[in-house]
C-alpha cells in the first residue's frame, strides 16, 4: 500500500464553498478480510499522526489523507461478501476506526456517516440500490452526510423531498454535515409527504448536482478538518432509485443505530489512546518530577506512576467492552429479532458511555501529569481533549446511563433511533 501525503497533495486550507473538484482515485485495494483490515489501518495510522497536530492547528483539510485512506481499500470493509466486500465484523470496524483516530481524531470521524449510510443500505435498500451503491464505494467514492438540521428546538426535519410528474427535488439546509466536503455522494434525510403524514427517506445526492452548495462553516473548537459544515439543496433534482426507505427501518428491529452508535464509541476510544500515548511519551521525555517525589526522572514519580495506571485500567476496560458490544452488534445483524438488537443497543451504550469518560478524562489528566510545557501551544496536545469534548457531545451520555438501567431494572426496551 502507498500512502502519497505529500504537501503538494495536502494543500491549505480550502475556500468557505468548495466546489466539487475531488480526485479521481485509482481503484482502491480490496480488503480481503479483518486481519488486512486492521493491518492496513496501523500503517495508516502510522502515516496520519506525524502531521496531527498541524492539520489541526492550521485547519488543513486532509484531501490527501482521505484519498489515502479510501485507497486502502478501508472504506469498503463492511459491504457485504456477497457484493465483492470484505464484510468484516463489527469489531473490526470499530478497531479500525479507533486506530484511525488515535492518529487524528477528525480522519477517525469523517467516514462515520460513510458507514452509517453503508447499513441503511444493507437494511433497507433493494437488491439494484445495494448493488449499485456498493459498486461505488469500492470504485472509491465515498459518501458524506446531511442528516442534522439546526435552528430549532423540536428534531422535526424540514428538508423535503418532493415528486412531481417533471421529476424529484430536494430543498432544505443541514448543518453538522461531517464528511460532505469531501464526499462523491451526500446520503440526505428528507421527508416527503404521503396520504396526508411526513415519511422520512435517506435520498443519495451526487455531490455536483446543480442546487448543492456545500459550506465549510463548522468552526468548532475541536474535529476541526472533520467538515462537519452546511449543505443547502435548492430545487435539487433527484433520482427515484436514489432514495432509500428510512423511517421503515426504524418501524421494527434493525442495526442501524447500534452500528452508528458503535462507531461514536470507536472514535473516543482512539481519542483517548492517542492522549494516552502522547502522555506517556511528554513524560518519559520531557517532564520534570516534582521536587517531592525525590527522584530524577518524572517517569519514577510514584504518584505519576498510579495516576498512569488509572488511565490504563480504563482504557482496557473500554476496550473490552467496544469489544464486547461489536459481538451483540453482530449477533443482532446475524438474527435481527426485537430482543437482539435490544441487548445490541444497550451493549453499544454500555461501551459508549465508558469510551466518553476514558476520552475526556485522558485528554485533561495529559496535562496533569505531563506539566506546565504540555500547554505550549505549538505542540497541539490539547487538541485530544478538545476533539474528545466535542466529539462526545453528539449525543449525551446521561441518557446512555439512563437507557441502561432501564433495560435492567424494568425491561425496557431502549429507543430505536440513530443515537442509541
Amino acid at each position: 500500500m502507498t500512502i502519497d501525503l505529500s504537501p503538494a497533495a495536502s494543500g491549505s486550507a480550502a475556500p468557505a464553498v468548495l466546489p466539487r473538484e475531488l480526485r479521481s482515485l485509482p481503484t482502491p485495494e480490496l480488503i480481503a478480510d479483518d486481519a488486512q483490515a486492521l493491518l492496513a489501518a496501523r500503517r495508516l495510522a502510522e502515516a496520519f499522526a506525524p502531521d496531527a497536530a498541524l492539520r489541526d492547528r492550521e485547519r488543513r483539510l486532509p484531501w490527501a489523507e482521505l484519498d489515502a485512506f479510501v485507497a486502502s481499500g478501508l472504506w469498503g470493509i463492511t459491504v457485504p461478501r456477497e457484493f465483492g466486500g470484505a464484510g468484516v465484523s463489527n469489531g473490526t470496524l470499530a478497531e479500525v476506526t479507533a486506530t484511525i483516530a488515535a492518529a487524528d481524531g477528525s480522519l477517525g470521524q469523517i467516514p462515520q456517516n460513510h458507514f452509517y449510510a453503508l447499513e441503511v443500505l444493507r437494511v433497507g435498500g433493494s437488491v439494484e440500490q445495494q448493488r449499485f451503491f456498493y459498486g461505488r464505494v469500492l470504485a472509491g467514492e465515498r459518501f458524506g452526510n446531511a442528516l442534522a438540521e439546526i435552528g430549532h428546538k423540536d428534531f422535526k426535519r424540514r428538508t423535503r423531498l418532493t415528486r412531481e410528474a417533471a421529476g424529484w427535488h430536494i430543498d432544505g439546509r443541514k448543518f453538522y454535515c461531517t464528511g460532505a466536503l469531501y464526499a462523491h455522494w451526500i446520503p440526505t434525510l428528507v421527508v416527503a409527504e404521503e396520504q396526508g403524514r411526513d415519511v422520512t427517506y435517506l435520498a443519495f445526492v451526487p455531490r455536483d448536482t446543480p442546487g448543492v452548495t456545500v459550506t465549510d462553516d463548522w468552526d468548532g473548537f475541536g474535529q476541526r478538518v472533520t467538515g462537519s459544515g452546511s449543505v443547502q439543496f435548492d430545487y435539487v433534482r433527484v433520482e427515484p432509485e436514489w432514495v432509500v426507505p428510512f423511517q421503515a427501518s426504524f418501524e421494527r428491529p434493525t442495526t442501524i443505530g447500534p452500528l452508528a452508535q458503535i462507531i461514536h464509541a470507536a472514535i473516543d476510544l482512539g481519542q483517548a489512546r492517542g492522549a494516552f500515548e502522547a502522555g506517556l511519551k511528554f513524560v518519559r521525555e520531557r517532564s520534570r518530577p516534582w521536587i517531592d517525589a525525590k527522584v530524577e526522572r518524572a517517569a519514577d514519580d510514584p504518584l505519576t506512576l498510579a495516576q498512569f495506571g488509572d488511565i490504563s485500567v480504563r482504557l482496557r476496560a473500554a476496550e473490552a467492552l467496544l469489544r464486547r458490544a461489536g459481538r451483540f452488534v453482530d449477533a443482532a445483524q446475524a438474527q435481527l429479532t426485537e430482543q437482539s438488537v435490544a441487548q445490541a443497543s444497550i451493549a453499544v451504550a454500555e461501551a459508549r458511555a465508558l469510551t466518553t469518560t476514558a476520552s475526556l478524562d485522558a485528554g485533561s489528566r495529559l496535562f496533569e501529569l505531563a506539566g506546565t510545557a504540555a500547554t505550549l501551544d505549538g505542540l497541539g496536545l490539547d487538541r485530544f481533549w478538545r476533539n474528545a469534548r466535542t466529539h462526545t457531545l453528539h449525543d449525551p451520555v446521561r441518557w446512555k446511563y439512563h437507557a441502561v438501567g432501564n433495560f435492567y431494572l424494568n425491561d425496557k426496551l431502549p429507543p430505536r433511533h440513530g443515537a442509541l
